[in-house]
């Protein structure tokens, strides 16, 4: 299993996964607002330790469809940091990035 970013309980960015007829949006969250999702994400973001996220299910709601592009959206998170240093270059440079 592929680590997850997750950075002071939420994830870093809005992130987008995508399986079948099934497409899920995450957003973070400011702290305290809990997971915002249905029972197959939240069971998701519960063992990936994501503490506060908004989340969205588009398409489908198969649940072996909605875990698969669950996880596609989780794969593809990637801290501001690991960004900036495969540029070459300060994390604060990054358009958007919040310390």
């Amino acid at each position: 299993m592929k680590p997850v970013a997750v950075k002071e309980g939420t994830i870093p960015h809005e992130s987008f996964g995508e399986w079948g007829a099934t497409e899920v949006i995450l957003k973070p969250a400011a702290p305290g607002t809990g997971i915002i999702a249905g029972s197959v994400v939240r069971a998701v973001m519960e063992a990936a330790g994501i503490h506060n996220v908004l989340t969205k299910v588009l398409g489908s709601h198969n649940p072996h469809n909605v875990v698969k592009a669950t996880l596609e959206a989780l794969y593809a998170l990637e801290l501001p940091e690991n960004i900036a240093s495969r540029r070459d270059k300060p994390a604060e440079e990054l358009k958007g990035y919040r310390r």
